[in-house]
């Protein structure tokens, strides 16, 4: 990676960092003052409309924007054809979620699912307003002016939310979050990015373009679905408050992993790019990325899951306890989700989305029976075969990535494994202060405390490649 790659990366990582802490923290605050505000039937009733619009985005998209950020030299014709495209889609898509309502409503037995969704659905056009625009600012890892767009739409969002459920909303209050996130956002990135679509549509760059995004395309909707079926499941297997208390288990490690995650790839996904006609420095680019990547989300991870009943005690109050059980287990369900990404990453650079789709498929034709049967003995047999079926899903994409680059698990294992052995510590520290110390607020303070200055020491005697790059990157970001 030449000095002025690695430097533009920095970069990005350091803005996309920031980013992510600080608009998640600022959700995350919002989402604790919305938890106590409201109850696990209004997260219930939200949470099972989730999949409808996951689904949804995944078409509208159809993964042109990702197929633009691969394109090296992307023209404007490219981009006004992705921005019509999807704007077209979002509002045939918009009008089938809302000629569905009634469906949905009578398949859950809920009649407010009815109004809730067809105001929620409103989000695709939203979103899809600036989409392109979004996309450019990606493609030149302007990740601080992404900050800006995020931190400010996640007050803005996270105000009205809160506003909502004060004055007794109830689940509307995360309808209007929702609608005025996507609402800010877009206003926000049109402001910033001075670009305007024409009025074409080139069939040749859809046809190009579409050649690489529709397999993404098709196994992000296979993913997507995967992944957000399981309010769909529970909502219709258990109760409105049965899906707020695994929506609720879900969202704490969810945040964390995505965080991270979110930080990386979003960044990784343009440089390596840059990378994809040399092998060898893609792969020397890669398994440094995962070992920072991991640096800091197994302990995060290890210590949610040690610390989860004083957390939860303490943020949502004892009403949500229940959960707790359930966020612990879903913590071990995360932590392949980095190296799963990272390996599809790998694969969307070299172009291999055929590869993708195709492991996609087989992999899920092994893990949706397995979460199915699972969901009939309970909530937590059910998180038990989520983490099952995340290291199958592990397994079978680095089977794609070890077939075009030679770079197979037990590599990648190699390379962090010494970052989950000292995360145990985090684990074995937390959990014994959560048992022995009966004050929440002590317990959490000496939990974080005595956690993260044990994990740094350990790193830094083992002389990790990635506490020294962690180091530096906070060095870096100082002194910018």
């Amino acid at each position: 990676m030449t000095d002025s790659l690695k430097q533009k990366t920095v970069k990005g990582v350091s803005w996309s960092f920031v980013e992510q802490i600080l608009t998640r923290g600022v959700n995350f605050v919002i989402g604790i003052i919305l938890a106590r505000l409201l109850s696990p039937t209004d997260y219930g009733l939200v949470g099972m409309l989730t999949i409808f619009i996951a689904f949804s985005q995944i078409f509208v998209d159809g993964g042109l924007t990702n197929a633009l950020i691969r394109e090296k030299d992307a023209s404007d014709k490219d981009y006004s054809t992705v921005y019509i495209t999807n704007m077209t889609l979002s509002v045939i898509f918009y009008f089938l979620l809302f000629f569905s309502a009634p469906l949905v409503a009578t398949y859950y037995e809920q009649p407010l699912l009815k109004p809730l969704m067809r105001v929620i659905s409103l989000i695709l056009i939203i979103s899809s307003v600036a989409s392109v625009q979004g996309t450019l600012l990606t493609k030149r890892v302007d990740f601080r002016t992404k900050f800006a767009i995020s931190f400010i739409s996640a007050l803005v969002s996270g105000a009205a939310g809160v506003i909502c459920a004060l004055k007794g909303l109830g689940p509307w209050a995360l309808v209007a979050q929702s609608v005025a996130s996507a609402s800010a956002v877009t206003i926000l990135t049109l402001a910033f990015v001075r670009w305007m679509p024409r009025l074409i549509f080139s069939k040749e760059s859809f046809k190009r373009l579409f050649s690489y995004s529709y397999k993404l395309m098709a196994a992000s909707l296979i993913n997507t679905v995967y992944s957000n079926i399981y309010p769909m499941v529970i909502g219709k297997r258990f109760s409105a408050s049965d899906v707020g208390m695994f929506t609720r288990g879900d969202q704490f490690p969810t945040v964390a992993s995505e965080t991270l995650v979110s930080t990386f790839t979003r960044v990784y996904y343009p440089v390596l790019s840059n990378l994809q006609e040399d092998d060898q420095k893609l792969i020397d680019g890669f398994d440094k990325f995962i070992q920072v990547y991991f640096f800091f989300t197994f302990p995060i991870l290890m210590g949610l899951c040690g610390c989860s009943r004083p957390l939860v005690s303490l943020l949502l109050t004892d009403k949500w306890l229940a959960c707790v059980p359930l966020m612990q287990l879903l913590c071990f369900s995360k932590l392949s989700i980095g190296l799963i990404r990272s390996n599809l990453t790998l694969l969307y650079v070299k172009g291999r989305s055929d590869l993708a789709l195709r492991m996609e498929i087989i992999k899920k034709c092994i893990m949706f029976p397995i979460m199915f049967v699972s969901m009939f003995f309970g909530l937590k047999v059910f998180c038990y075969a989520l983490i099952v079926n995340s290291f199958i899903d592990l397994y079978c994409t680095v089977l794609s990535t070890k077939k075009v680059l030679g770079y197979s698990l037990w590599q990648q294992l190699k390379s962090i494994a010494p970052y989950f052995y000292i995360s145990l510590i985090v684990l074995t520290e937390s959990l014994l202060f959560s048992h022995f110390i009966a004050n929440n607020w002590i317990s959490l303070g000496i939990s974080m405390v005595a956690c993260m200055v044990s994990y740094l020491f350990f790193t830094r005697l083992a002389n990790l490649y990635a506490y020294n790059e962690a180091m530096g990157l906070l060095k870096s970001f100082i002194r910018k």
